[in-house]
């Protein structure tokens, strides 16, 4: 597996993408200008919508969103092939759906990773940076749904061997993963950072 991180123009940041290696081919998630030694993925996965970035540029066969965010793909150029839902995503991959909607987070077995679009952010991470390991996304990025409805959305990663969890925005977590992923998403530890928008 590898994580790199290219400049988002819009968040004028570093954001991160990540590659993993599969039985059934290279896997892209999120990406973002793949650096030069990575090969052609045979699959992109999408966290989001607004997270197509390159996906439309790097010529994979596949690519892979919820239902509800095929749509507003299309709309920015991007074919969806694949819809998370129906399973069957390569190298025993699995989507967890989070009370954002048509926003998933991948499971990565082979390398007891989490991939996560903005629903959780690492330390460093916009909209107010802090040193908080993991904290949940600011509320008002959930639209109807709050704090809670998020954490109950994330408790089945609790059940989940998790190493890393590799974010889009901050640093990503890479040691006591479970334990810092247990204290967010049990909503028990500090409070997140006050709403902003995206």
């Amino acid at each position: 597996m590898k994580r790199w991180t290219s400049y988002h123009d819009h968040w004028e940041e570093e954001v991160g993408c990540v590659a993993v290696e599969t039985a059934d081919g290279l896997v892209f998630i999120d990406p973002l200008d793949p650096p030069a030694g990575l090969p052609r993925p045979k699959h992109v996965l999408l966290t989001v919508y607004w997270h197509d970035r390159s996906a439309p540029d790097v010529g994979a066969a596949h690519v892979w969103s919820t239902r509800r965010a095929a749509r507003p793909l299309g709309n920015r150029g991007v074919r969806v092939t694949d819809h998370v839902e129906d399973g069957g995503l390569p190298g025993g991959i699995e989507a967890f759906q989070t009370a954002r909607n048509g926003e998933v987070v991948y499971w990565v077995p082979d390398e007891r990773a989490l991939v996560v679009g903005d629903v959780l952010l690492g330390a460093g991470a916009k909209p107010r940076p802090t040193d908080d390991p993991l904290r949940l996304c600011p509320e008002r990025w959930l639209g109807s749904k709050t704090h809670a409805d998020l954490c109950l959305s994330l408790q089945p990663l609790l059940a989940l061997p998790v190493e890393q969890v590799l974010v889009s925005h901050g640093a990503p977590v890479l040691e006591h993963a479970t334990a810092v992923l247990g204290t967010v998403v049990s909503c028990s530890g500090p409070p997140s950072s006050p709403s902003s928008s995206r």
